[in-house]
């Protein structure tokens, strides 16, 4: 796998570990980092069932690099915000589940990427921002669609109005991540909660990337349609019925334990 010196990828037994790694400029991101996040997630290797997605140094990711920001006509700025949305969906509905670990700054396209992921453990510096509307421009990363799923629509707006940042206490009682931990020790919860989906069945997983978000965003009548065929689908699965098996058979462990 080719990637630019700006990420560090390495596979420990099932999980891919992939580093941003731009210290020096807060990870911030450009668009060698988008396309080296764009081949990595397009070729994760076989026996691969989880990857984490984490930042080097004191940050997660500050956001665009503003520093190679250049003239753009209207054509070239929608391609340019089109390789992102390409690159983020590669990580959303690509082939394995994906978990963020987030630190200090989770900012602008540096939210975004995060918000690509399928789970988020925040560290007690994380902190999050949109400072896009306070810089005159808009979001073009896939932030308007991805976050209000997360925060909801006017949460996301007043980030944008006011230049609000939000902490990562109050972030995981707003829904930017699941998992909040103690500093420093973020990467371990990554890689526990990695270890814990590797272990799910294949077509569970799936179905939580590629069928749940596709069920959310459509109709009722659609929506119950998709649930009723993944529902059958996973559950006719060899591996589902021996899970299915050994529980019923007290092999397997009951919720709590």
């Amino acid at each position: 796998m080719k990637t630019p010196a700006s990420l560090i990828v390495e596979q420990k037994d099932e999980i891919l570990l992939v580093k941003i790694n731009r210290p020096e400029k807060r990870n911030a991101i450009n668009d060698e980092l988008v396309l080296g996040i764009e081949s990595v997630f397009s070729t994760i290797p076989a026996g691969v069932k989880c990857a984490i997605i984490y930042g080097e140094g004191q940050h997660f990711s500050a956001g665009l690099d503003l520093s190679e920001l250049k003239e753009r006509n209207i054509i070239e700025g929608l391609h340019h915000s089109r390789m992102w949305h390409r690159a983020l969906e590669k990580i959303q509905f690509g082939t394995v589940p994906v978990v963020a670990v987030l630190h200090g700054a989770c900012v602008g396209g540096g939210l975004e990427i995060a918000s690509a992921c399928h789970i988020r453990v925040a560290e007690q510096s994380t902190f999050y921002a949109l400072p896009e509307g306070q810089r005159g421009i808009f979001v073009g990363g896939g932030a308007s669609v991805r976050l209000p799923k997360l925060i909801g629509m006017a949460r996301m707006a007043d980030m944008m109005f006011t230049g609000r940042v939000i902490s990562a206490e109050e972030g995981i009682l707003m829904g930017f991540s699941q998992y909040l931990a103690s500093e420093g020790n973020g990467l371990e919860k990554g890689i526990e909660l990695a270890k814990k989906i590797a272990q799910n069945a294949e077509t569970t997983n799936y179905a939580l990337m590629h069928v749940l978000p596709r069920i959310v965003d459509s109709g009722q009548t659609e929506g119950l349609m998709m649930e009723s065929l993944i529902a059958t689908i996973s559950s006719s699965s060899p591996e589902a019925k021996k899970r299915l098996n050994d529980f019923l058979e007290g092999r397997a462990k009951k919720v709590g334990e």
